[in-house]
């Protein structure tokens, strides 16, 4: 038998089939349009396959709330035409199976958590760092939702002394997401990430930014793990300027070794790369599957 997985994002839609283990065996990366374009596309992937259970992490503010009547759905998104879309709905009722949904974050957490950089223990934070800044939070192999779920990539910070740009998100120009994903390092510098010398001033300001942020999490949520993915993490010079900030602003203030002699393991890179999404969602999908009928696939 075969899981299904998707991880909807705000470029591409990664469809795979995979086994029970996780493993991805089929693939398909299909661009971001519209609902009706994109979607009709996924559902004949998943059409092909004889799959008992399906998993998506999705991009977009999401309703999470089993409850509500439109849960499932994406509530906010900048990309034209997907904020309110009923994507639980529609490919649930559309490839007719049980179906579980999560953020991206999340599904790339739990993707980790069970066959990357956190396996062993019992919760990781996976923070992607790349057209915008997200994360998800997986505590006591529980996914951490509240009144809705973290926008943690909205979090407002102190701004390096010599960082004089305005910021880009729509919402709050400056906040985290604003500064320091892959769009804004390009608009301040006027040059493509890859461009960028190893040494160049906007590293540090983003280290700044970004261990400014850990050291939020950090103090709040005490995440076991943090590992950061995306397009701007693959420039991998930031991976030490980070960690020594973060030690810097802590001062001492939570005494463990995680956080003092053993930060290179703490901190960390997904083990999983680009697939730790996609991996997410199978996993999800799998869990969806056991819950729903106490078997393995």
């Amino acid at each position: 038998m075969y899981l299904g997985g998707l991880e909807a994002g705000d470029t591409n839609f990664v469809c795979a089939v995979g086994d029970a283990d996780g493993n991805v065996l089929v693939r398909e990366r299909i661009p971001t349009a519209d609902p009706q374009t994109t979607m009709a596309q996924v559902i004949r992937f998943f059409e092909n396959f004889k799959i008992v259970s399906i998993g998506v992490g999705t991009f977009g503010s999401i309703d999470l709330n089993k409850e509500s009547a439109t849960y499932g759905s994406i509530t906010a998104s900048p990309k034209r035409g997907w904020a309110h879309y009923p994507l639980f709905k529609s490919l649930s009722e559309a490839v007719g199976v049980p179906m579980g949904i999560t953020t991206n974050g999340n599904a790339a957490a739990l993707g980790e958590l069970h066959k990357g950089a956190a396996q062993g223990l019992d919760g990781c934070l996976y923070m992607t760092v790349g057209t915008g800044i997200s994360a998800g939070l997986i505590m006591e192999n529980q996914f951490l939702h509240g009144l809705t779920h973290p926008e943690m990539g909205h979090i407002l910070l102190r701004r390096h002394p010599k960082d004089a740009f305005q910021g880009l998100c729509p919402q709050h120009r400056d906040c985290l997401e604003g500064l320091a994903s892959g769009p804004a390092i390009e608009a301040r510098w006027g040059k493509k990430l890859t461009s960028l010398d190893d040494d160049h001033l906007a590293w540090s300001i983003e280290a700044t930014y970004l261990a400014q942020a850990l050291m939020h999490y950090a103090l709040i949520i005490s995440p076991k793990r943090i590992i950061l993915g995306g397009a701007v993490m693959k420039q991998n010079q930031l991976f030490p300027l980070i960690r020594t900030q973060l030690q810097q602003l802590l001062a001492g203030s939570i005494d463990c070794a995680e956080l003092k002699d053993q930060i290179d393991s703490y901190v960390v890179p997904p083990a999983l790369g680009e697939n730790a999404g996609i991996i997410g969602a199978l996993i999800l999908g799998r869990e969806t599957y056991r819950q729903r009928s106490g078997k393995i696939a």
